[in-house]
């Protein structure tokens, strides 16, 4: 078979699901495959094909799409392409369609959002029934779509994302590191806590501020950084945003947590913190928290949904999402410790670059793209 995918992600959103064929496409080329796309005309997803170095299709709408079948079987067929990749449940119409109109095509499935009811009506047999393989990715989220997906469990297969983690490799020196953790609002010699992610409900940011309130005085110096778009154009909910800054003042902590805005320098942010927070509710994997392990930070998880399948006893912390008082706690443990953070730290690295690399991700990824058809 030819070695070529046509990764589908027709969203005009951008997160973790949109990121994704992006952030394959340059792995899969040194890995022997080539990568096409199709995305919404004008979105952010078909911009980053286009940074990605692939020039994909683009409809103007998931409805024109549909009408577009017989010119996307053209292109398949041009273009000698013989694998479908999905990424949103809504895209399976099309992809269903083309894999009915010619059954050679091997239709993928990743569910990066995690099933939440089950999806066995007649409709969803048929789209799901076309579907060679259903990616879950992570044991949480395989186990959700073992339940409501109407597939035997032969064809539902967990395969963990994974990050390149060289660019998370400490490299600022101590000059740098002093420079941005000013610009960044940390007093000197304070312990900085951090927590990256969308500013959205369900990410926790306010369950944080609550443990940061009753951390208090009972530990070592500290202050907070808050990291994410404050905006709706950035992703974020404005509104809660704004709920937010109004729970920061009540408490008497808006000099002490500094909210940072949307960053493209992750990597190096990390360097400027002592502890990562991810407090996320229900998360179907948790791409933060391996970036932070990878960076070499003592990082603190929601005891729920997919991380606790990231981080143990030996790595970070886990604590309830509802739980301040728990989070306090945690905080409270790893501020106090400097020794305890380097040591968590080393062994999250050495635990991403074991279990969740990009490559190895990838070869999974491929491994199936050309296994024969099963299930």
């Amino acid at each position: 078979m030819s070695r070529k995918v046509l990764h589908i992600c027709l969203s005009n959103g951008w997160g973790g699901l949109e990121m994704y064929p992006s952030r394959i496409i340059p792995e899969l080329a040194r890995q022997g495959w080539q990568a096409h796309g199709l995305a919404l005309a004008g979105s952010r997803v078909a911009e980053s094909f286009r940074e990605a170095g692939v020039t994909p299709l683009t409809v103007p709408s998931k409805g024109r799409a549909l009408l577009a079948a017989r010119r996307l079987l053209g292109y398949l067929k041009a273009h000698d392409i013989g694998v479908i990749h999905c990424h949103k449940s809504s895209d399976l119409r099309l992809g269903a369609l083309l894999a009915t109109l010619r059954p050679s095509l091997r239709l993928f499935f990743t569910d990066h959002m995690g099933v939440t009811r089950p999806k066995k009506d007649p409709y969803h047999r048929w789209a799901y029934g076309r579907v060679t393989r259903l990616l879950s990715i992570s044991e949480a989220t395989r186990q959700r779509n073992l339940a409501a997906f109407p597939l035997p469990a032969e064809r539902i297969r967990r395969l963990y994302l994974g990050i390149d983690p060289e660019p998370y490799a400490p490299r600022l020196d101590d000059r740098e590191r002093a420079s941005l953790r000013r610009g960044l609002g940390v007093p000197e010699g304070a312990v900085a806590i951090g927590l990256p992610g969308r500013l959205t409900p369900g990410k926790g940011q306010e369950v944080w501020i609550e443990a940061l309130a009753r951390l208090g005085e009972a530990a070592p110096a500290w202050h907070g950084v808050l990291i994410g778009g404050l905006r709706a154009e950035e992703g974020s909910d404005e509104a809660y945003v704004a709920r937010l800054r109004t729970r920061l003042a009540e408490l008497g902590l808006a000099s002490r947590v500094t909210l940072a805005g949307f960053r493209r320098d992750l990597p190096r942010l990390f360097e400027a913190l002592d502890i990562v927070c991810v407090p996320s509710r229900n998360e179907a994997f948790g791409l933060t928290v391996i970036e932070a392990m990878a960076a070499g930070k003592a990082v603190i998880g929601s005891d729920s949904g997919a991380i606790p399948e990231l981080l143990d006893a030996g790595t970070g912390r886990l604590a309830a999402p509802e739980d301040a008082d728990a989070w306090a706690a945690a905080m409270a443990e790893l501020a106090g410790d400097a020794a305890l953070r380097a040591r968590l730290g080393k062994a999250a690295r050495q635990r991403v670059l074991a279990d969740f690399t990009l490559a190895a991700h990838v070869a999974g990824l491929i491994e199936e793209y050309s296994a024969t058809r099963s299930g």
